[in-house]
């Protein structure tokens, strides 16, 4: 019995195990970095005068049209400063006709010595002084002009408006009392703001000079060649690709990184100032890149190895060098080639040496890969 057990075991085919081949392909090695959306233009509307808010001419968080009438602010205080001012410019133009009439009476006399020279400098001097004041007073009048002109706030730009600050009969223009009314923000295209480190700067700076000749890292045209992509806080990943647009003067010492700031077209209005996304930025393209699912890939302190399958069906434990994770695969850096086959399920059931019957499946991603 014993005998016909231990000759069933040396005739027993060896056992199915799932193998795939190696995935090769072009990999784009993105890192995602979390942002801030904004407007392309984010202007606040200001109080410029103190008063009370008089009316509101607005919807709330609607389109609004260059120079539309957004607020008026009770303006009778400042057209009373208006009246005063044009009372003064007109007192103050009647001295000065006077002051040159006078002058022009002692210039003659003076010719002929009728009044002395020092008369003649007063009179001279007091002309020049009326005329100092009439500017003065049209000065005055022009500032007060401007006060009254502000009692009506329009807006800047066309684009969209926010939630006001103040309401109707409130006293607006000074601490702590409302002085930014709201806000009206451009958002045909959206402007995202991000940080890179000093070194994902580097790495970033050295792979676009070095795939790019004559690059100039600050030239705007050649940064349009440069797609990013903006993945936003549900998880989607926004259809419309981006472009990097501006990188700061200077990294900040205190944190060790550079601001960039990217634009991405924003037809659907879908992208709304304050929002925070990830942007997704290519670092490095890999020519023929070998993946692997990561569930093929043993890790021991820090080694990883991988069960190959040889032409003849033997199994042999594989050391690699893997570098990158993309989703649910490994890229290899080394110790595969693009012809191996590797096994994917069953680990627990052979060991290096073993014979087995190859099963070829195809391996499907279950995450977003990037590239």
């Amino acid at each position: 019995m014993q005998a016909c057990k231990e000759q069933a075991a040396q005739t027993a085919p060896p056992p199915e195990i799932q193998v795939m081949k190696v995935i090769q392909k072009d990999v784009s090695l993105k890192r995602d970095f979390v942002g801030q959306v904004y407007g392309l233009l984010d202007i606040p509307i200001r109080a410029r005068v103190e008063g009370y808010l008089q009316e509101i001419h607005f919807n709330e968080g609607r389109p609004v049209k260059r120079g539309q009438l957004l607020y008026t602010i009770d303006s009778q205080p400042f057209a009373a400063e208006v009246a005063s001012m044009q009372n003064r410019v007109a007192e103050a133009h009647t001295y000065l006709v006077n002051a040159e009439s006078e002058l022009e009476r002692y210039k003659p006399l003076a010719a002929i010595n009728a009044v002395s020279k020092s008369d003649l400098d007063r009179t001279q001097a007091s002309r020049d002084a009326a005329e100092a004041s009439w500017q003065a007073s049209k000065a005055n009048l022009e500032m007060a002009q401007i006060n009254l002109g502000y009692c009506t706030i329009r807006s800047p730009i066309a684009g969209l408006i926010g939630k006001t600050e103040a309401r109707t009969g409130e006293f607006v223009g000074r601490e702590p009392n409302p002085v930014i009314l709201n806000m009206v923000s451009r958002i045909d295209t959206a402007r995202v703001e991000f940080f890179l480190t000093e070194a994902e700067y580097l790495l970033l700076a050295k792979e676009f000079f070095a795939t790019h000749e004559d690059a100039n890292l600050e030239d705007p045209e050649r940064e349009k060649q440069r797609n990013l992509t903006l993945i936003l806080a549900d998880g989607a990943e926004y259809p419309e690709k981006g472009s990097v647009v501006f990188w700061d003067r200077n990294v900040d010492p205190s944190t060790g990184s550079i601001l960039v700031q990217a634009q991405f077209p924003n037809t659907n209005r879908l992208l709304r100032p304050g929002m925070f996304a990830r942007i997704s930025v290519e670092f490095e393209t890999v020519k023929g890149g070998i993946l692997v699912p990561q569930r093929c890939i043993r890790e021991l302190q820090g080694q990883h190895s991988l069960y190959v399958v040889g032409s003849d069906n033997i199994v042999r434990e594989q050391q690699v060098t893997a570098s990158t994770r993309i989703g649910d695969l490994w890229l290899i850096e080394d110790g595969l080639n693009p012809d191996d086959q590797v096994v994917i399920d069953g680990l627990q059931k052979i060991a290096s040496g073993m014979e087995i019957t190859p099963v070829l499946t195809e391996f499907k991603s279950q995450t977003r890969e990037q590239g």
